[in-house]
């Protein structure tokens, strides 16, 4: 009975507000993310997210420009060794301009995509592998207050780019949050540096607090460590599909 009395004591409760709920993923986050699950609602942290992307996108067009990142994408494909200077510099010059194009709605719409695709992801695994009855609105929420977490990657990666040297700085890899960022990519092999660049930081600090999000949102009938599992063998398979595919250009 008092289980009950203090469940429903508890629906009563307002949700916290989002200011509290995104300083509350860095230092309380279990408690941010039973909130969530609690109250869920995904609007104000995927428009966090959104203006992280667009800030990092625009700050790489702006310090570092599309003709140096169209340049350094030519140089660290195939492609290099069988084009002349003329060639690669007239390939630059029309690349460039589509090149804007595309990071300026990447910076829009790649966030919503990829959260929706996370989304849908956590949906299949706490409800379908584990059997759970999790609704998308609150799976979706739950991973939209994970990935806060990249926030910080993004402050990080537009202060690198700012301060930086644009003439240094990897526009694919601006944070130090990956051995690949250490790295230079002409220098290394491939395969190599996509394996180091897939081993991230942000990623695993996400792939922890979705892990326990979603044993929230099940109402821990699922705890968070096979979660994690599930999240960290396909992050696993997604490493190899980048790794084989660098191996292949």
């Amino acid at each position: 009975m008092g289980d009950v009395v203090a469940e429903l004591a508890g629906a009563d409760t307002p949700a916290q507000s989002f200011p509290k709920r995104l300083i509350g993923i860095f230092i309380s986050p279990a408690g941010t993310l039973a909130d969530v699950a609690r109250k869920p609602g995904f609007i104000a942290p995927l428009i966090a997210l959104v203006l992280g992307a667009i800030a990092v996108a625009e700050t790489v067009l702006w310090k570092i420009g599309p003709e140096r990142i169209m340049r350094m994408t030519y140089e660290q494909s195939s492609r290099a060794s069988s084009m002349s200077p003329e060639q690669m510099d007239q390939a630059v010059r029309q690349g460039a301009p589509i090149g804007a194009i595309f990071m300026h709605i990447a910076g829009v719409v790649g966030a919503p995509i990829v959260l929706l695709v996370l989304g849908g992801l956590g949906l299949f695994i706490v409800n379908l592998i584990f059997g759970a009855q999790a609704k998308f609105k609150t799976v979706l929420s739950l991973t939209c207050y994970a990935k806060l977490v990249s926030l910080l990657s993004s402050l990080m990666a537009v202060a690198v780019i700012v301060f930086g040297d644009p003439g240094h700085i990897n526009a694919q890899n601006p944070v130090p949050s990956n051995v690949g960022f250490f790295l230079n990519p002409l220098e290394v092999s491939k395969p190599l540096y996509a394996l180091a660049s897939c081993t991230d930081i942000f990623t695993l600090w996400f792939l922890i607090l979705v892990a326990v999000g979603l044993a929230e949102g099940t109402g821990r009938k699922v705890k968070p460590s096979p979660i994690f599992l599930v999240y960290a063998g396909l992050w696993g398979i997604w490493v190899l599909v980048m790794v084989g595919l660098a191996m292949l250009t």
